[in-house]
């Protein structure tokens, strides 16, 4: 599986502004600095704008800023707004899937648990986890990546929604 251009420079542009939580970021400053259009960035703003987690100011004295706390953004949560296909083989769409082997393979319920897997360690990061500075050193696990929040992912074709939550002690 491989996330999307738009959902990589989604999370870089949240991840900025959170970094920079007194000032106005503007849309110049973040192509700069992550070498990307203008115009791609333009169109990630104003899907985060609408969906509430930006604000954004035009004019000469505009700009952006982070409107959520950062500590409640979850990281599968932003991947889930801004990814459009999570079917990792044919057979996750039965409308459309042609496979003569679904009634006896066991494929599809271990991509699943695996996507499951995936969503559950994104949904026990934040946005705080990620511009943070972690003790840990580059090669080992930082120590932010401690799961804090338990997820059971949804399937979210359209805004941002928040992932159906499990006891923390499944923990």
């Amino acid at each position: 599986m491989r996330l999307a251009e738009y959902t990589d420079y989604t999370l870089r542009v949240l991840m900025y502004c959170a970094a920079r939580p007194q000032q106005s970021v503007t849309i110049s400053e973040l192509a700069d600095h992550h070498g990307v259009s203008r115009n791609h960035l333009m169109k990630i703003v104003t899907d985060l704008g609408r969906l509430g987690m930006l604000a954004t100011t035009r004019g000469r004295s505009g700009g952006l800023r982070l409107l959520m706390d950062p500590a409640k953004i979850r990281v599968g949560d932003v991947v889930r707004a801004s990814e459009t296909d999570f079917r990792l083989v044919e057979c996750f769409d039965p409308d459309t899937s042609r496979c003569n082997l679904a009634p006896s393979c066991r494929l599809k319920g271990l991509f699943d648990a695996a996507l499951h897997a995936y969503f559950k360690a994104l949904d026990g990061m934040t946005l705080a986890d990620l511009v943070e500075p972690s003790s840990a050193p580059v090669s080992g696990r930082p120590v932010s990546l401690r799961r804090r929040h338990g997820a059971v992912p949804v399937a979210m074709p359209g805004g941002l929604r928040r992932a159906a939550r499990t006891a923390e002690s499944d923990a």
